[in-house]
């Protein structure tokens, strides 16, 4: 795990409400307080086979600032399907197979739309209404962020 994996791991919890996090993997442990003495700052520990580096979390880490919450549209009609976490997209649950939906296609309620890979979980983005697929947003294996548009939906 880099840095830059560990950095966005703390940007990932301090959207939480999370305060406290632990994770080990083979030889690389983290653990991530967002409880301190100093209530504007929190830290990460990070222990490499008995090496270790406290990464304050209030050290300047570049961010987008794009803004997620302005309407992309202005049909009521049209839903945007937003990520419900920082992750990677991805559009077919394998390399091989074909994609879970592209512009054009009708799709249920409950339809998996996409899959958000987050600290090496699946999760399947599902569709909250029937409609169909006007555009899709982002490519697949992009990095997106919480709140960001991935794709748009006529609904019927």
């Amino acid at each position: 795990m880099d840095m830059k994996e560990i950095k966005e791991l703390i940007l990932t919890i301090d959207k939480t409400s999370i305060q406290t996090v632990e994770i080990e993997k083979s030889d690389i442990k983290i653990k991530i307080d967002k409880r301190s003495t100093d209530k504007n700052a929190s830290s990460a520990i990070v222990t490499e086979t008995n090496k270790v580096q406290v990464v304050p979390t209030d050290v300047e880490i570049e961010e987008n600032n794009i803004e997620y919450n302005k309407p992309l549209n202005e049909d009521e009609n049209i839903y945007t399907v937003k990520s419900s976490m920082v992750g990677t997209f991805y559009e077919k649950p394998s390399p091989d197979a074909p994609s879970f939906v592209k512009p054009g296609d009708k799709v249920e309620k409950g339809q998996t739309l996409c899959i958000i890979e987050a600290m090496k979980m699946m999760n399947e983005i599902q569709c909250e209404s029937e409609g169909e697929i006007i555009e899709i947003l982002v490519e697949n294996e992009d990095i997106v962020e919480y709140g960001q548009p991935l794709m748009k939906i006529r609904r019927y």
